[in-house]
């Protein structure tokens, strides 16, 4: 039992894997199926031997044949093992979008989703608030939830002080 890599067309990978699963379930031997991100043009696939996986891509579009010597799992390890990146981008933070269609945009950060690399927005010059989901990448934080709240507290306290002095004049 080994870890084999199956060439493949470059993006054609999904259509690749849903046939070699569909072709996979008819035949014992095959275990698993992986197409990390990162490694176009490739899919690794954990059986008993290459044979097997040359039968069930036989006469599968976009195949372009089997490598013959097992791969370890150290060297697909870095591939294959999920490691978050350190991401600065909380609920409340107010962003910037820096591409997609709402380029320049400001919004509000209403969920982060790390497991994806998504935020959910709410634009904030939007007459209706409607969430867009974007990228993490499509993102740039301008101000931090904590420095939203604080400036908040800043303009209720100055607008109350404002409010006070206004109505001492109009009393005098």
């Amino acid at each position: 039992m080994g870890l084999f890599i199956v060439k493949t067309a470059i993006g054609r990978e999904g259509q690749v894997m849903d046939f070699l699963a569909s072709n996979a379930k008819k035949m014992p031997g095959i275990y698993c199926l992986i197409y990390p991100h990162g490694m176009t043009g490739y899919i690794i696939v954990e059986a008993i031997n290459p044979d097997v996986i040359r039968h069930i891509s036989a006469g599968v579009p976009y195949v372009k044949g089997v490598l013959r010597t097992p791969t370890s799992y150290a060297e697909i390890e870095h591939l294959v093992e999920f490691k978050p990146e350190t991401i600065d981008v909380n609920k409340g933070d107010i962003v910037s979008v820096i591409a997609g269609p709402f380029k320049g945009e400001k919004a509000k950060v209403v969920r982060v989703d790390l497991q994806k690399q998504h935020v959910v927005l709410e634009l904030l010059e939007a007459a209706v608030p409607i969430p867009i989901t974007l990228g993490l990448d499509s993102v740039k934080v301008i101000t931090k939830a904590a420095q939203v709240a604080e400036q908040k507290a800043v303009d209720e306290a100055r607008q109350e002080e404002l409010k006070d002095t206004f109505s001492d004049e109009v009393t005098d």
